[in-house]
């Protein structure tokens, strides 16, 4: 009979040291690995060789890895978002939000959805391309195409890249209405595309405030844009003609709610003409991110907060259900949803509802020319 390794019980697990400017306190496994992950020692160190709580750190440093996609426009039919196309040129995000949504999509490819979605980034520099190819076709019929709705298209890795550019360049060339949500000033450097977009009413851009507490913001949000930076983005935007709204989401409750008449005042001074808001959303592994992080940056009300939530979500964490997951239920749903209403209507908010244009739509004859081109060369390939 051979002998078995001896089995690794809870008590040999290291903890994930917290990583400055990370918002995950940990990375555990995919949920679709038949393999967890934990760290731990072989004891084979000295004392001397381990970090003591004062050693600094090394950066947990960002990878990015080309994702070769071969469409560029997802679809969707839920009935809680008014739109039925997206674009999203990352995969993962390096903003870090601790309660961001799209987190679990991370584990469809095999890797964390903690430091993982963080750190590990996928980008389709191809993006532009798909995109041109996708818009000339004939059995394509415009709509408005929405970005920022999965993963922030501003997010850092985004200044170098561009691709979150070039796919505005191609919208641009075909006369296709985009709307933007983002967390990040850099939305202001493509002020030029966006405010000729908007002459032709073919562009909206929303800036997402979760809070104007900048300690809070770090903790929660850490490589997202400070507050006063994505109100200062509203601003540049408005002054440039863009249509621009504020989302105040999520609102998490005993923990930002307080701040949500405040988040909607600083934006309408700064040039917001409309609003928007969520409940928080913690699906699948985010509750065990969410719980944990609260647990170490907020332990004095850690157990409010969470009681808070469930008393929204019918005694869980989460519900999935089309209409809850996003508003939630019961009495503080309800007093949320009052409190947002009547600030909308006191500040004169989502007064005028701006119906972006599909009817300019129009192939540009170098996309026609491309098109015949590609389907050309593909025939010779073939006879090759």
């Amino acid at each position: 009979m051979t002998p078995k390794d001896p089995p690794l019980y809870p008590d040999d697990a290291i903890p994930e040291p917290q990583h400055n400017g990370r918002g995950a306190l940990s990375n555990s496994s995919s949920r679709y690995d038949s393999e967890k992950r934990i760290r731990t020692t072989d004891g084979w160190e000295s004392s001397e060789e381990q970090p003591s709580d004062e050693d600094e750190l090394p950066p947990l440093r960002t990878t990015l890895t080309r994702d070769a996609t071969r469409t560029i426009l997802a679809r969707n039919t839920s009935p809680d978002v008014p739109f039925d196309r997206s674009i999203n040129p990352y995969r993962g995000c390096e903003h870090g939000c601790i309660y961001c949504f799209a987190r679990p999509t991370h584990a469809y490819l095999g890797l964390s959805p903690g430091l993982d979605f963080e750190t590990k980034i996928l980008f389709k520099p191809d993006a532009a391309k798909l995109l041109t190819a996708e818009l000339a076709s004939p059995k394509y019929r415009c709509d408005v195409v929405a970005m920022g709705t999965n993963t922030d298209p501003y997010q850092p890795v985004e200044r170098e890249l561009k691709v979150t550019r070039q796919i505005l360049r191609v919208l641009s060339d075909f006369n296709n209405p985009v709307g933007i949500v983002t967390k990040n000033h850099l939305v202001t450097r493509d002020i030029d595309i966006l405010a000729d977009m908007a002459k032709r009413n073919l562009a909206e851009v929303f800036l997402s405030v979760t809070t104007l507490d900048k300690d809070l913001a770090r903790a929660m949000e850490p490589r997202a844009s400070a507050p006063y930076r994505r109100l200062d983005a509203i601003r540049k935007l408005a002054e440039a003609g863009v249509p621009v709204g504020v989302m105040s989401a999520p609102m998490i409750p005993g923990l930002n709610d307080h701040e949500m008449e405040a988040i909607l005042e600083a934006s309408v001074e700064a040039g917001a003409t409309r609003a928007g808001f969520t409940v928080l959303r913690l699906p699948l592994e985010i509750k065990d991110l969410f719980d944990e992080w609260l647990r170490t940056h907020r332990p004095d009300r850690a157990e409010r907060v969470l009681s808070l939530i469930r008393q929204m979500r019918g005694g869980a964490l989460y519900q999935a259900e089309f209409g809850l997951r996003m508003r939630g239920e019961g009495p503080i749903a309800q007093l949320l949803a009052a409190r947002f209403s009547a600030a909308v209507k006191r500040l004169g908010l989502n007064r005028i509802r701006y119906r972006l244009d599909t009817l300019r739509f129009a192939v540009p004859e170098s996309a026609r020319t491309a098109l015949v081109d590609a389907k050309r060369d593909a025939r010779q390939m073939k006879l090759l």
